[in-house]
């Protein structure tokens, strides 16, 4: 038998759950759409590659850097106003994931950016002897090699994102976290509490365990 507490909270824990998903999704996606092209971008402009360029490297590179540099809970915090203005709203699922999003893009930016840099330079270095355009190199040589990669980059893009979205909580963003908070947290209910952290560590772990799949499945060496 479930303890009286959580079956109270039933309905509001499976709610919780999908408010959970529903930013995650989001953020993952808009990470995906923005962070691959910048994470190539700091790649291929660095010193000795195809696109060398000491500028635009420096200051998307220090974009990166100052976004990720900020703890989440403060940029949870500053970004209220852009979250108003986009959303037209601070509280809910929907206005956290203008954070997480933010949040989102450099870092896996990053994780593009290093698992590029694994591929054998002398793959890049045949690509352009042969001359092959940059938009062939990154297409056909670079995100076919770095794939594995990428896929673990996404992985653990997503787990983060998770821990972000229970913090999303603090400021009613929804979610687990946000039930954590409200029925445990205020309410002194440590049942409901630990509750919260089982589900969210089985997600994490089933996060985990199909990133790792998918990541032997494209891996071609394997």
């Amino acid at each position: 038998m479930l303890p009286e507490s959580i079956v109270t909270i039933l309905p509001e824990l499976n709610k919780a759950f999908f408010e959970t998903i529903y930013m995650v999704g989001i953020s993952l996606l808009i990470a995906l759409i923005f962070g691959l092209p910048l994470g190539i971008l700091l790649f291929v402009t660095d010193k000795g590659l195809f696109l060398q360029n000491k500028l635009v490297k420096a200051i998307v590179g220090f974009v990166v850097n100052m976004v990720r540099s900020v703890p989440f809970i403060i940029l949870l915090v500053a970004l209220l106003p852009l979250t108003k203005l986009i959303t037209g709203t601070t509280i809910g699922p929907t206005a956290a994931s203008v954070s997480l999003s933010v949040a989102a893009i450099p870092f896996f930016a990053r994780m593009v950016e290093t698992s590029l840099r694994e591929i054998d330079k002398g793959v890049v270095e045949a690509s352009v002897a042969v001359g092959a355009t940059p938009w062939m190199i990154i297409k056909d040589v670079l995100l076919p090699e770095a794939k594995p990669g990428i896929v673990q980059g996404i992985t653990i893009t997503t787990i983060s994102l998770v821990a972000y979205s229970a913090m999303a909580g603090i400021v009613g963003g929804g979610g687990v976290g946000d039930l954590a908070i409200r029925f445990g947290y205020y309410r002194y209910d440590n049942t409901v509490m630990l509750t919260t952290v089982i589900i969210l560590i089985c997600l994490v772990q089933l996060i985990q365990l199909v990133g790792d799949q998918l990541a032997r499945v494209v891996d071609k060496k394997s």
